[in-house]
């Protein structure tokens, strides 16, 4: 998993080995438990915090009587995960837009990711129909304001800020002013550095003129325990409303960097999870821990599937596969799909007992072949995409030359889709059931190339 390096591949390994032991007795349960304990001491969550939950599961786990209708094996699962969750906050916190204009105070150090994850959560809003607007507020930085202006623009986001201007809290008066009539309202603010004395100063001042309705810590989740530390020094300055926690995407001490700002009590609202601009989500710990522990997180595929995927193209791509009249066209639309929705190890983690049977290094390997794929159906001609029996050998060596592939290429994508039409023709043929069999036969054939 890549989300906080191996620390979700153990643990989701701890769960398969919970779930293949025939006998739940004290010795399995203490079993699990220390590998419980080695995962998160290994993801530098502290070591006090770590004794703490593994008592509480082997407690509850040893003392408890399963409900009625629920087997052992399932209670000790349900126990630990109710217990990750409870050490991460029980539920997701989000953003209650319900004044105008919303006004968020964006702080932390500098190296934090703060610029770039306000990138992210205008991105976020824009999906929740929010126009944002931006005020940048940091004079210390060089290429701040260029910086947000370059991110802003690809979104088409309102910015205020001048880089000839070095008096932060004018350019937060003259945002204000600027953007009075807008619902949302970002202030970009300069990251710590030496002269700490004069930024603390100039929070206290940023903060009374611009009266934030929110102000949000961004932390850098590669710190790992320090960012509890870090938290902290910032709440003892100025009011910290919420958390991001930026650069989850394979950190080691990401576990550590959670669980200690959850320490803290102040809510983790977002995290970031990659380089992407919609690597960006609303932190959720029951659907975090279902992901972390293997167990997927169904909702959260479903949303994604819905912000990013035009519905009528998906329900006439799924009709014609299960009708056998699946085309190239439709394959195309169906890559195009799985592409806006995000990388596909990310996607896979969302699918109970996907996530773990497929390594970063095949998921990697399988966007590479699809984008090879998308490179030669783009040297085809819709006739062709239309109806792939027509392509012959003088077609398969025009398309090849086209896309600047080896024919061999070409005919290993047709045998592809040819098998992806039997396979799906054979589920419409059974009430169009996409089983784990089927799914699995699917991702099989780019796994095993």
């Amino acid at each position: 998993m890549a989300m906080l390096g191996s620390l979700g591949e153990n643990l989701t390994n701890t769960m398969k080995k919970l779930v293949g032991m025939s006998v739940i007795d004290k010795k399995t349960i203490k079993e699990v438990v220390k590998d419980i304990q080695r995962a998160l001491i290994q993801s530098d969550v502290n070591i006090k915090l770590v004794l703490d939950l593994s008592k509480k599961i082997e407690s509850r786990a040893l003392e408890e009587e399963p409900p009625k209708g629920i087997t052992p094996r399932e209670h000790v699962i349900t126990i630990i995960y109710e217990e990750m969750v409870n050490l991460l906050g029980s539920e997701a916190a989000g953003l209650d837009i319900n004044e105008k204009p919303y006004k968020i105070l964006f702080l932390g150090l500098q190296g934090s990711g703060k610029t770039t994850t306000i990138g992210k959560l205008c991105r976020y809003l824009q999906k929740k129909g929010f126009n944002p607007a931006v005020v940048c507020t940091d004079t210390w930085r060089p290429a701040a304001y260029e910086q947000l202006k370059q991110l802003t623009e690809e979104m088409d986001v309102p910015l205020y800020g001048d880089p000839n201007n070095k008096d932060a809290l004018d350019l937060a008066k003259k945002g204000l002013q600027e953007f009075k009539n807008r619902k949302v309202i970002i202030f970009d603010t300069a990251g710590r550095h030496k002269q700490e004395e004069d930024l603390i100063a100039e929070m206290d001042q940023l903060d009374n003129i611009i009266n934030p309705t929110e102000a949000i810590l961004v932390i850098d989740g590669t710190i790992g325990q320090q960012a509890g530390e870090q938290a902290r020094a910032f709440s003892q300055a100025t009011d910290i409303g919420s958390i991001i926690i930026t650069k989850l995407d394979g950190s080691a001490k990401g576990g550590g960097a959670m669980s200690a700002v959850a320490e803290t009590g102040a809510p983790i609202k977002f995290i970031g999870t990659g380089e992407r601009i919609d690597d960006f989500e609303l932190f959720d710990p029951q659907r975090f821990i279902s992901r972390l522990l293997g167990m997927g997180d169904i909702q959260s595929l479903i949303e994604k599937a819905e912000e990013n995927i035009d519905e009528d193209v998906a329900e006439k791509t799924m009709n014609n596969m299960l009708t056998g009249k699946f085309t190239l066209m439709d394959m195309k639309n169906q890559f195009e799909m799985m592409n806006k929705m995000g990388p596909m190890q990310q996607v896979l983690n969302m699918i109970p007992g996907m996530g773990n049977k497929i390594s970063k290094e095949a998921s990697k390997m399988t966007e590479d072949k699809i984008d090879s794929y998308k490179i030669m159906m783009s040297s085809m001609t819709e006739e062709e995409m239309l109806n792939p029996k027509i392509i012959k050998q003088s077609r398969i060596q025009r398309i090849a030359r086209g896309s600047g592939v080896d024919e061999s290429e070409v005919k290993e994508l047709l045998k592809y889709y040819n098998n992806t039409k039997k396979t799906m023709k054979g589920i419409g043929k059974r009430g169009g059931r996409l089983g784990g069999g089927a799914m699995n036969r699917m991702m099989g054939q780019f796994m095993n190339r």
